[in-house]
């Protein structure tokens, strides 16, 4: 919990909300299928931009949208072992946290129909159910993050549908190439969630929400986080030998120290201090995206 709490304005409660540290991991896919896009000659600028303010409007509305429904089941309170969650310490109301996500969606919407507009109606399809996942992710009659169900809304939408979709409203077409690149950056992202999982195990399985790491344990916690890094470093062989040879490619291989001491940390630390490792996992992911964009250039 925040020293001094009561004296956070109500601008810096709603950043606070919008959880800033972790909104490079809504970037990512646009900046390894934008430069996908460049090196296929297909890039649009005026798409590529669009598709990345819809993306960082989704993830702060399923913020919001987490952080008002974890407060209305009683998962978070101002006793909760992660980061200072505005609603439990009453820094913004419910009404004004559901007048927010109206606000965040729909913005996201109206600039979603300039997708649309340049391109087909996928492109609606694939924004809608954005939005229903986003809200679906915490609330309604099946919340997917109290349903085991997170980790694979994180690794699709963030993957799959962030890189893929980015690509395809520059270049109406998909290829193999953005396929494979999106697996490492839904990965990655994914261990973001693994993390946070995994730090409040204990709390969620007292407020009955049944995530991954509730269901199935610590020792899978762990062994899933190294899982999806270890694919993520392996999916640069696949790309250089299939799709791309040359030396650029394999870039992200200068995060790997950290990729490591990540590891270490997540089979080392638990509880409060393993707020550094969200952190620094979240860091990662947006460096890894940044090098394999990159190299991908080159």
């Amino acid at each position: 919990m925040l020293e001094n709490i009561n004296n956070i304005s109500k601008i810096e409660s709603w950043l606070l909300a919008s959880r800033p540290k972790t909104l490079p991991a809504s970037v990512m896919p646009i900046f390894v299928a934008s430069a996908i896009a460049i090196h296929n000659g297909v890039f649009k600028l005026d798409a590529a931009l669009i598709a990345m303010v819809c993306s960082i409007l989704i993830q702060i509305g399923t913020n919001f949208i987490n952080d008002l429904y974890d407060f209305l089941k009683g998962t978070d309170t101002d006793k909760r072992v992660g980061p200072t969650r505005v609603l439990a310490n009453g820094l913004i109301s419910v009404k004004e946290m559901r007048a927010g996500i109206v606000v965040v969606f729909g913005l996201a919407f109206v600039l979603g129909l300039y997708l649309v507009y340049i391109n087909d109606w996928v492109v609606l399809v694939i924004g809608i159910l954005s939005l229903i996942a986003g809200y679906a992710y915490t609330a309604g009659p099946f919340p997917l993050a109290y349903n085991g169900l997170g980790d694979i809304f994180v690794f699709i939408f963030f993957g799959f549908v962030g890189t893929i979709g980015t690509y395809y409203v520059q270049a109406h077409e998909i290829t193999p190439l953005v396929f494979w690149a999106s697996v490492p950056v839904g990965a990655l992202v994914t261990n973001i969630l693994v993390v946070n999982n995994y730090r409040d195990i204990d709390e969620d399985k007292l407020a009955g929400k049944n995530t991954l790491a509730v269901k199935f344990g610590g020792t899978f916690t762990r062994l899933q986080y190294l899982v999806f890094m270890v694919i993520s470093y392996a999916i640069l062989f696949l790309v250089y030998f299939t799709y791309k040879q040359s030396m650029f490619i394999f870039l992200p291989l200068l995060s790997l120290p950290l990729a490591i001491k990540l590891v270490k940390m997540i089979y080392t630390l638990n509880g409060k201090d393993l707020n550094k490792t969200l952190e620094l996992t979240a860091k990662l992911s947006a460096i890894y995206g940044i090098l394999f964009a990159i190299g991908i250039l080159l």
